[in-house]
């Protein structure tokens, strides 16, 4: 059995952690939307999404590949939450994970399951918001896991199950199951964005999102 920081350790350093936020991303001009016929997202089995916000009706689905210590995937997190609120029920987001390699990001998957983890107890989008808020102090610490844990007591959460669902299969199947789908879709770098099932050319901007999902509000013409 592992053993782990004191709560009170645990707790002083998630407090830290928490005064370190990083900045709204911003484009700086909007991007042309231009999106090949190729880059249309096929259908692939089993790929049912588990993290949705919005109404499942709306007209307009973004779905991201992201990791949580990609820092462009941080930017682009509070924008696109604007986004949801600006669009309402005329938008919804489905979020998949597709950590970096270690050699990359090296707690990027270990982010990932302690989002999973939140999400096994309904706080998946706490955590979610969380871990990009304060992505700037866990992405550089020695045991991003203590800070993960202490993320978790703020949050409420049960912090054996917490332990438990983070190194158990659930949270790992759910972890593959988007790299999968990413995968299948061609996904090599994050944040990857499809509107409607169109990827959006990168680099990833909140103008060519916005560009995007207004070009998908609109009525099509008739054939």
């Amino acid at each position: 059995m592992k053993r782990y920081l004191p709560l009170s350790i645990v707790a002083a350093a998630g407090l830290l952690a928490l005064g370190a936020g990083t900045m709204l991303y911003q484009a700086k001009r909007p991007i042309v939307l231009s999106i090949p016929r190729n880059s249309i997202a096929p259908e692939t089995a089993g790929a049912e999404p588990v993290h949705v916000r919005g109404e499942v009706n709306a007209p307009v689905t973004l779905e991201e590949f992201g990791d949580f210590q990609c820092p462009p995937c941080g930017k682009l997190a509070g924008p696109t939450k604007q986004l949801e609120e600006a669009y309402g029920s005329q938008l919804r987001v489905i979020f998949r994970q597709f950590p970096l390699p270690v050699k990359v990001h090296a707690h990027a998957q270990e982010a990932a399951l302690a989002s999973e983890a939140a999400g096994l107890q309904g706080c998946f989008w706490e955590m979610h918001d969380l871990l990009y808020r304060e992505q700037d102090g866990w992405s550089k610490a020695a045991d991003a896991r203590a800070l993960f844990r202490g993320y978790a007591g703020m949050l409420g959460l049960d912090l054996d199950r917490f332990e438990k669902d983070m190194d158990g299969s659930e949270a790992r199947e759910r972890v593959a199951s988007d790299q999968k789908r990413g995968d299948a879709l061609g996904v090599h770098s994050t944040p990857t964005v499809f509107i409607n099932d169109r990827q959006i050319p990168a680099p990833v901007a909140v103008a060519g999102l916005r560009s995007a999902i207004n070009a998908a509000l609109k009525p099509q013409p008739p054939r």
